[in-house]
C-alpha cells in the first residue's frame, strides 16, 4: 500500500507534537494502523502545509501527490477557508470533486475527511459551526455520488470538547488525532486501538476572563496581523514527507 496525505495544518498534524517539536498526527497514525490491521509495511508521504486554503492544497499538492503513484489518497481542504469573511461553498465542493475525480481517474483510491469542529472555543464560532455544517452536508453528499469513504469527524459531538484541542482552540491535540485517526481507519474497515476512540475523560474548564485576554494576544492577534498583511503560517514550510518513507508494521503506533 502507498499512501499519500494532501491537506493543511490538520493532515499536517499541527497540535500533535513530538518531543522534538516536530507534528506528528492522524495521518501519521493512520499510516502505521494501516501497517499494523494489514500487517505489512506502508509506504506513506504527507505533503500538506499548514495554513493552506483549499484552492492552494489542490493546486500545489494534488499532481505532485498524484506523481508518486500512491494507491491511496487522503484529501481535506477548506477549514482555513471557513474564516474568512468571503468563504466560496461550492468552490470547496468543485474542488474536493476535482479531487476526487483526479485520483478515480488514476486508479488511486480517495480517502475524504471533515476536520473537527472547533467552533465551541473560537470567536464568531457560530458561524462557522453554520458554514461547516453546509460544507460537510455537500462533502458528505459527493462522496456518496462517487461511492468513496469518508471519514466525518465534524459530525462527532465528543470531538468538539475542549478537552480534544490544543491551547490555540484551533488545533487538535494528540487525544484529537488520534480519534480521528481512528475513525477513518474504522471508515475503511481496519483495526485501531481501542483507546484511540475512548472518550478522554474530562479535563477542561471554561476559562476565565484572564485566560481569555491571554487568548487573543496569544493565538487571535497574530492570525489577525496575517491576515492583514498577507502572510501564513506555512509560509516558506514544504510537506515533512514529500517522498516515500516505510511504516514497518512492527514499529509502535503511538
Amino acid at each position: 500500500m502507498r499512501l499519500v496525505s494532501i491537506g493543511d495544518s490538520f493532515t499536517e498534524g499541527v497540535g500533535d507534537e513530538l518531543p522534538n517539536g516536530s507534528p506528528r498526527g492522524w495521518a501519521d497514525l493512520l499510516a502505521s494502523g494501516l501497517a499494523r490491521d494489514r500487517r505489512a509495511p506502508v509506504e506513506y508521504a504527507n505533503l500538506a502545509i499548514r495554513g493552506r486554503l483549499a484552492g492552494q492544497i489542490v493546486a500545489e499538492q494534488l499532481e505532485p501527490a498524484l506523481a508518486l503513484e500512491p494507491t491511496a489518497l487522503t484529501f481535506n481542504g477548506g477549514g482555513n477557508d471557513l474564516m474568512r469573511p468571503r468563504v466560496d461553498i461550492g468552490r470547496i465542493c468543485a474542488l474536493t470533486e476535482h479531487v476526487i475525480l483526479r485520483c478515480l481517474e488514476t486508479d488511486v483510491q480517495p480517502i475524504i475527511l471533515s476536520g473537527g469542529d472547533p467552533s465551541r472555543g473560537l470567536p464568531m464560532g457560530r458561524r462557522m459551526r453554520q458554514l461547516g455544517d453546509q460544507l460537510t452536508s455537500a462533502v458528505e453528499a459527493l462522496t456518496m455520488k462517487y461511492h468513496v469513504p469518508f471519514a466525518n469527524n465534524w459530525a462527532d459531538n465528543e470531538l468538539t470538547r475542549a478537552d480534544y484541542w490544543a491551547e490555540d482552540r484551533l488545533h487538535l491535540n494528540t487525544a484529537g488525532h488520534h480519534r480521528v485517526a481512528a475513525r477513518v481507519l474504522e471508515t475503511l474497515n481496519a483495526s485501531y486501538p481501542h483507546e484511540w476512540m475512548a472518550p478522554v475523560p474530562p479535563g477542561r474548564t471554561a476559562p476565565t476572563a484572564a485566560e481569555n485576554l491571554l487568548y487573543y494576544r496569544r493565538y487571535v492577534a497574530p492570525w489577525v496581523r496575517r491576515r492583514l498583511t498577507g502572510r501564513s503560517s506555512g509560509d516558506h514550510r514544504a510537506g515533512k514527507y514529500q517522498d516515500w518513507i516505510v511504516i514497518d508494521p512492527g514499529l509502535p503506533s503511538g
